[in-house]
C-alpha cells in the first residue's frame, strides 16, 4: 500500500478511535504529561536531564525506575523521590527480585510484606504510587528459569492486595509482556498465550484485575525494534491495543487506563534522523491521540554498554537525535494530585494597640509531598471576621520541602480605632485551603501610656528636660522610643506608647545627658502605668552611656561640668 494512502487511512482510523476511546474513558481525557522516560537507577544529572527532556514545554512527566529487593535502602530512594519531586518527575516503580545466575529468582506471597513495609517507609512524589509487579514473566529467565502463568497471577494477587489494602493511592500494574515473544515454552511464552494461561482460572483472574488499575504494555515496534511507526497490532507500537481487547476476550470488563513502560526502536538497524522523527509521529499522533495511554517511558534513557547501548538516548557523545526531537514537542502541563500536611503556628497575641506595628512571628513544617514556594502556587494569606483589622506584609514562601521547618516573621500594622476581630492565617496552593490555624480572638487597644518616677542626683528639685524613654520586647528589640521628655518634680508621663502588647513584659531604659542609663522592668497594662527608676546619677561627661576614665577626662577638660553637682543648680 502507498504510505501516502496507508497514512491517510490511519488518520480516520485514528479519529474514530479517539472518539470512541473518549466516550468510554471520559475520566482518563483529563490533561495529562504523557511524556517519560526509563531512567532504571538514575544519578542527579539523569534526572535533571530527564527532566529537561519529558518537561520542556510542559510539566510533570513521568519517569520509570527499577528497584531491586537487594537495593532496598530507604535513605537512597527518598533522596531520589526527593529529587524527582523538585524536577516535577512522577515515578513509575517497578519491583524485581535479584539475579541469580543467569535467572532473576522467582518473587513468592511471602516477599509482599517486606515490599510493602518498605514501600511505605518512603514519602512518595505525588499521592498516587505507580508499582509495576515485575517484568516479562512470559520470559523463563524473568520468573526463576520457568514459564508460569498460573504461579504468576497467584502470586501478582497477593503482591497487588497487600499492596491495595496498604494505602488505597497504590496503582498496581502487572508486569509488562514481551509482545513478540516466541512461543517455546521451556523458555519463552507468546504473550497471548501467556495472557490467556494467566486467566485460565476465571475466579482467580478477577480477583487479580479487581486489585489492578493499570495495564503496562511494552509496545516495541517489531520485528527487530525497527518496524513501521505506522504498523498496528500485537507487535507494533500499538501493541496494548491488541492486549486491552485480549482482557476483554476473557472477561475482564473492566477499563485500564495505558503505561507504555517500555518501547522504542534500536539505532543499529535505523538512522537517528528516522527515529526521531518516528518518535515526533508516535507521541503526537498515534499515543497522544489515545486517551487511554496515561504515559510513555521508552527504554532506555542511557545505557552505555551491551545489550542495550542502541536503545540508549544518551551517548558517550552526548544525546541522540530523538532526545532533541521529543525535548522540543509541545506537551501538556500536568498536575497531579500530591497529599498536602503539615503544621502552621502563629505567635499572634491575643491583645494589640492601636496604630502600631508588630513582627509576628510564623512556624511552618511540611509533612506533605509538596514543596512549599511561591512558585509552586502557594501563599499564607488572613481570614478575618468582619474587614481586615491589619495592614499586613506577609512573607513568600520558598522552597519548603517535605521534612522542613521554617520560621518566618510578617509585618502586622494595626488600624488606628480599637476592634475586636476573629483571626485565622491559612496556608493556600492556587486558591485552596491547605492548613488553617483555629481563630484567633485579637483586641485592638487604645494606646497605653506610663508614667514614671526617679531623682536626679544632686538636685534638691528633680527637674530636667530632654530624656528619652525607649521600650525592649522579650527578644531585646526596640519598639518604641520618645525623645524630648521632661521630668518635673521628679516625675514624667510618657503618653500614646505604640507597638506594644499589653500584658508582656519590657525593658524601660530612661536616659538623658549627662546621666548614666537607668532601667527597669514592667508587665504593660492596656491603659496606665508606672514604673520607678533609681536615682540618676550625673557622671556620664562624655555621654557615652557608661562611667570610665574617659568620663574623668572630659570633666577635667571641661571644668563647669562639676556646676551640675550643686544642688540647687538647674543645669
Amino acid at each position: 500500500m502507498p504510505e501516502m494512502k496507508k497514512r491517510t487511512i490511519f488518520a480516520i482510523l485514528a479519529l474514530f478511535t479517539v472518539f470512541i476511546s473518549a466516550r468510554l474513558f471520559p475520566v482518563l481525557a483529563q490533561e495529562n504529561n504523557k511524556f517519560g522516560i526509563s531512567l532504571l537507577q538514575p544519578t542527579s544529572e539523569d534526572i535533571m536531564n530527564a527532566a529537561d527532556l519529558v518537561n520542556t514545554n510542559g510539566d510533570w512527566g513521568y519517569v520509570m525506575l527499577v528497584i531491586q529487593e537487594n537495593d532496598r535502602d530507604v535513605r537512597k530512594w527518598q533522596d531520589i523521590f526527593n529529587e524527582l519531586r523538585v524536577s516535577h518527575l512522577i515515578p513509575i516503580v517497578r519491583l524485581a527480585t535479584s539475579p541469580q545466575g543467569e535467572v532473576w529468582r522467582k518473587p513468592e506471597g511471602k516477599d509482599a510484606k517486606e515490599w510493602v513495609e518498605f514501600l511505605n517507609k518512603l514519602n512518595w512524589v505525588v499521592k498516587k504510587r505507580y508499582v509495576v509487579l515485575f517484568n516479562e514473566p512470559n520470559h523463563a529467565s524473568e520468573w526463576g528459569g520457568a514459564v508460569d502463568p498460573e504461579g504468576f497471577a497467584n502470586i501478582t494477587t497477593v503482591f497487588a492486595k497487600a499492596l491495595k489494602q496498604s494505602n488505597k493511592d497504590y496503582l498496581v500494574m502487572l508486569a509488562g509482556l514481551d509482545s513478540a515473544a516466541p512461543q517455546y515454552p521451556d523458555q519463552f511464552w507468546d504473550s497471548g498465550e501467556f495472557m490467556r494461561a494467566m486467566c485460565k482460572d476465571r475466579g482467580l483472574c478477577k480477583v487479580l484485575f479487581e486489585n489492578v488499575d493499570a495495564w503496562a504494555s511494552h509496545s516495541y515496534p517489531n520485528p527487530g525494534f525497527s518496524g513501521s511507526v505506522w504498523d498496528s497490532g500485537k507487535k507494533s507500537i500499538r501493541g496494548y491495543q491488541y492486549e486491552l481487547d485480549l482482557l476483554k476476550e476473557l472477561g475482564i470488563e473492566k477499563s485500564f487506563p495505558v503505561f507504555i513502560t517500555e518501547t522504542g526502536w534500536q539505532q543499529k538497524s535505523l538512522t537517528e534522523d528516522t527515529i526521531g522523527e518516528n518518535m515526533r509521529i508516535a507521541f503526537q499522533s498515534i499515543w497522544g491521540q489515545d486517551p487511554r495511554v496515561q504515559a510513555v517511558t521508552p527504554f532506555v534513557f542511557k545505557y552505555l554498554s551491551e545489550p542495550f547501548v542502541g536503545f540508549s538516548w544518551k551517548t558517550e557523545n552526548g544525546f541522540t537525535k530523538q532526545y532533541e526531537v521529543v525535548k522540543n514537542l509541545p506537551k501538556q502541563i500536568g498536575v497531579p494530585e500530591q497529599i498536602e500536611g503539615g503544621l502552621l503556628q502563629v505567635d499572634l497575641p491575643t491583645k494589640l494597640v492601636v496604630n502600631s506595628n508588630y513582627k509576628v512571628s510564623l512556624y511552618l513544617k511540611n509533612t506533605g509531598q509538596g514543596i512549599w514556594d511561591k512558585n509552586n502556587g502557594y501563599e499564607l494569606a488572613i481570614e478575618t471576621s468582619g474587614a481586615n483589622p491589619f495592614l499586613t506584609l506577609l512573607p513568600d514562601l520558598k522552597k519548603i520541602q517535605p521534612f522542613e521547618e521554617a520560621n518566618l516573621f510578617m509585618s502586622v500594622k494595626t488600624v488606628t480605632e480599637p476592634q475586636n476581630y476573629n483571626v485565622s492565617f491559612v496556608l493556600r496552593r492556587n486558591g485552596s485551603t491547605i492548613l488553617k490555624t483555629p481563630a484567633h480572638s485579637v483586641t485592638i487597644e487604645p494606646l497605653p501610656e506610663l508614667s514614671l518616677k526617679t531623682s536626679l542626683f544632686p538636685k534638691f528639685v528633680s527637674n530636667g528636660d530632654n530624656f528619652e524613654v525607649q521600650f525592649f520586647n522579650r527578644e531585646e528589640e526596640l519598639v518604641f522610643a520618645k525623645k524630648g521628655v521632661q521630668i518635673r518634680n521628679g516625675t514624667a508621663t510618657v503618653s500614646d506608647i505604640q507597638n506594644v502588647v499589653p500584658g508582656q513584659q519590657y525593658r524601660i531604659v530612661l536616659l538623658g545627658y549627662p546621666y548614666l542609663p537607668r532601667q527597669t522592668k514592667i508587665v504593660l497594662n492596656e491603659s496606665k502605668n508606672m514604673a520607678i527608676f533609681k536615682r540618676m546619677l550625673p557622671f556620664d561627661a562624655n555621654g557615652d552611656g557608661r562611667w570610665d576614665f574617659g568620663d574623668i577626662k572630659a570633666t577635667l577638660t571641661h571644668l563647669d561640668f562639676l556646676l551640675r553637682f550643686i544642688p540647687w543648680n538647674q543645669l
